[in-house]
């Protein structure tokens, strides 16, 4: 009978486990961040307020440097698109309204 080798270390087990979850934490950060930024992006549709996208923009690339650390691409996919509405938004405007 043949047994297969399991690593019987446990710290090195646990530091894999430690990264993944922060790995994790990372994506659903982003994601909250990009959630954040997509409904003051819609807000910002309003006539008046679309000078607004330019503090939303940076706030979606805080959140996109984040899901860019993840090992996840949602919050990342999340904060691209934040980040268009945002320009497109601005060019239709021309930057200011």
């Amino acid at each position: 009978m043949s047994r297969a080798y399991v690593s019987t270390n446990r710290k090195a087990l646990e530091g894999q486990s430690r990264a993944c979850d922060m790995m994790a934490m990372l994506n659903i950060a982003s994601i909250l961040i990009g959630v954040v930024a997509l409904v003051l992006a819609i807000i910002a549709f309003i006539p008046p307020l679309g000078a607004a996208n330019w503090i939303i923009i940076p706030i979606a690339v805080v959140g996109l440097a984040l899901g860019a650390m993840s090992n996840r691409t949602a919050g990342r996919n999340l904060n691209i698109v934040v980040i268009v509405i945002g320009v497109v938004r601005l060019m239709l405007g021309g930057g200011f309204i």
